[in-house]
């Protein structure tokens, strides 16, 4: 699939928080951007060797301007300080996408569950789930009501938005939410990887397909387990064909897929090589991947169509791929 990729530039950048900077980006010669639907997100080239993805939380109808937000991390690996301190106004950045893997799927009702720069996602999701007509509610967590982003936005929705800074209210009371399973129900959560697991956790007894997440951090995992259905295949060499290229490589117990093939000198895109942001899936021909991601759905790792390869490996002795 050949994706969108233009240089766009930046036509208003605001504080949507305290250290939550939001920035809307256009195309130079006004000409529309892609369609896109929430939980999309873009590729944002912000110079050589940073890159970054942010998910998309402006208007879906507006063909002609994408909103993202920034959250700054002082401890992060330099791509929030340089939004947050280099890139003005009138400013110019790269941009890929949009990709999405955490598409709201139709539902009579829904449960969502943000904790700080995760409502991004969030957002776009709650002005669909309206239009549909859907009953739905969001409880929406931060360290301080000053760092939660966007909450004027959110006043039009009135009490199906429960606000619960922690040091109001403490944790997420998500036992409240979810401790029992509700028909017809979807959950809906982005944040940081401990209110994912927990939310994870309480949503173990729900039916099957009922929670989705997005991850912005690789899932806790520990060596050697992967993320797909049963044991992780340890990590052996295997060989991987390229069917496209017409290349056959052996990929060492040492070496992930992605290096292996570019080293053969076959060109893939990648960014986080973390398994989170989706830039490098590949469709898989042949053989069961070891999902190791944190982007996958259950029911995708099930069908084996598709690998992340910059952290997945293989269940077996060959992988055949479409590259």
């Amino acid at each position: 699939m050949t994706l969108y990729e233009a240089e766009l530039v930046v036509d208003r950048r605001h504080l949507a928080a305290d250290g939550v900077l939001a920035l809307t980006l256009r195309h130079p010669l006004g000409e529309e951007l892609p369609v896109w639907e929430p939980g999309a997100h873009i590729d944002v080239v912000l110079g050589p060797g940073l890159e970054r993805q942010y998910s998309l939380c402006g208007d879906p109808t507006d063909r002609h301007a994408w909103r993202v937000a920034v959250l700054r991390e002082p401890d992060g690996r330099g791509g929030s300080a340089y939004v947050h301190g280099q890139l003005a106004a009138g400013g110019k950045v790269r941009v890929r996408g949009p990709r999405n893997h955490f598409a709201l799927r139709p539902s009579p009702r829904y449960l969502f569950v943000a904790g700080g720069i995760g409502i991004t996602p969030i957002l776009p999701m709650l002005a669909a789930a309206e239009a549909a007509g859907a009953r739905w509610t969001l409880l929406y967590g931060g360290r301080t009501r000053d760092s939660m982003a966007f909450t004027e936005e959110l006043k039009r929705y009135g009490d199906r938005v429960r606000l619960a800074p922690q040091d109001e209210s403490g944790l997420l009371d998500l036992d409240s939410l979810l401790a029992t399973p509700q028909p017809d129900t979807l959950v809906y959560c982005c944040g940081p990887g401990p209110l994912l697991d927990a939310v994870e956790e309480r949503c173990a007894r729900w039916p099957a397909g009922s929670l989705h997440v997005e991850r912005f951090q690789p899932r806790a995992k520990e060596a050697g387990k992967g993320q797909g259905e049963g044991e992780a295949a340890a990590d052996t060499e295997f060989e991987v064909v390229l069917e496209r290229s017409g290349h056959t490589l052996t990929v060492p117990a040492d070496v992930s897929v992605l290096d292996t093939v570019r080293a053969a000198g076959v060109e893939v895109l990648f960014s986080c090589t973390e398994g989170t942001c989706g830039t490098c899936e590949t469709d898989v021909l042949d053989g069961t991947p070891d999902h190791r991601d944190s982007v996958l759905d259950d029911e995708e790792r099930q069908a084996g169509e598709t690998m992340l390869i910059c952290v997945s490996r293989c269940h077996g002795k060959r992988l055949v791929l479409d590259l």
